[in-house]
């Protein structure tokens, strides 16, 4: 469901105060918000209000409300930025045009070309990695190389991964689409399945799974288990990054661009430029994610846990979005639930 504005504090009991003619002067220095990212703006969005002066009210809901709503509106939406998480979902509402494109220096140099769009429709802000995940007892992670790995017979009854219609397993194996033909994709995605899979409904039920024997190795997006070992450090399930031999790690963003009829484009580009700056840090510690700015430092837990460093897929987020429905078909195909 989709909920009401909430705006940061910032000068609230002033707004509060001022004219009615005051107000309609005051909106002209608010950024509007929709977000299918639900995880820590508002420290972020709290801390650009200090620094800029400029107010930031945010509405929550899923990605595809959202995108539905933002059409539905027209010239007359509320949204000055769309935030979101998954390039397939970053990619559709490019192909929907729900964007406008921005000519941002601060943001090109911040932002690696493979993380963003390449018209400046939309902007990577953080980096999702998703890569193997193990229980280091009945496992060794030398014998994880690649993703295709996982159909040799070895594996088979000891996998857990996330259903089909999850966007981050429709975007890996849009990856896998992209780096090996679609052919080749659908028969490493069978043997996932012939390796009798055990299919799961969330990336916490994966890991928990492992944990608890009920398979040895899945795959899922890193904070999730960040999240698991900020709460007990002693959760027995390890991580290896995926693709160190070949093409690196798959890495999945979330990102955000301004819309295509914003009232406030200006305002949005500068909410933009400071996520993938300044505020680079606040925005993606908080769920452990690892900044999409490469000068930007990893928090110390992931850095410590994982690495700050790794070979990361340079695979443009864009061209991997554009196959999602080459993904989900291929997994149709493969049997793949």
């Amino acid at each position: 469901m989709i909920g009401r504005f909430r705006t940061t504090t910032l000068l609230l009991a002033l707004l509060l105060a001022l004219s009615a003619c005051d107000l309609a002067s005051a909106d002209e220095n608010t950024v509007r918000v929709y977000s299918g990212r639900h995880y820590g703006e508002e420290a972020a969005f709290e801390r650009f209000a200090e620094v800029t002066g400029i107010s930031v009210e945010f509405l929550f809901g899923s990605d595809a409300e959202l995108r539905e709503r933002i059409k539905a509106e027209g010239q007359n939406t509320q949204a000055d930025v769309y935030m979101t998480v998954d390039a397939g979902n970053l990619y559709l509402a490019a192909e929907q045009e729900v964007f406008q494109p921005l000519d941002s220096d601060a943001l090109t140099d911040a932002i690696p070309p493979n993380l963003r769009d390449p018209s400046g429709l939309w902007f990577g802000l953080g980096k999702r990695v998703r890569t193997f995940v193990y229980h280091p007892d009945r496992v060794d992670p030398d014998e994880l190389i690649d993703y295709e790995d996982l159909a040799d017979p070895r594996w088979e009854g000891r996998l857990c991964m996330r259903d089909s219609s999850n966007v981050y397993t429709q975007s890996l194996v849009a990856s896998l689409v992209a780096h090996h033909g679609y052919e080749d994709a659908v028969q490493i995605v069978r043997g996932w399945v012939d390796n009798d899979v055990d299919i799961l409904g969330s990336d916490i039920l994966v890991l928990e799974t492992i944990a608890a024997g009920g398979c040895d190795v899945g795959i899922a997006n890193h904070y999730y288990l960040a999240r698991l070992l900020e709460e007990n450090a002693d959760f027995p399930v390890e991580l290896k990054f995926a693709g160190a031999e070949g093409e690196g790690v798959h890495v999945n963003v979330s990102g955000a661009g301004v819309t295509r009829h914003a009232d406030h484009p200006e305002l949005g580009r500068r909410l933009l430029e400071w996520l993938a700056t300044d505020g680079q840090n606040l925005f993606v510690d908080g769920n452990h994610e690892y900044p999409a700015n490469p000068e930007v430092t990893p928090e110390p837990l992931i850095a410590s846990e994982f690495g700050a460093e790794f070979k990361q897929d340079e695979l443009g987020a864009a061209e991997y979005g554009s196959l999602n429905a080459d993904a989900i078909r291929a997994m149709d195909e493969a049997g793949y639930e």
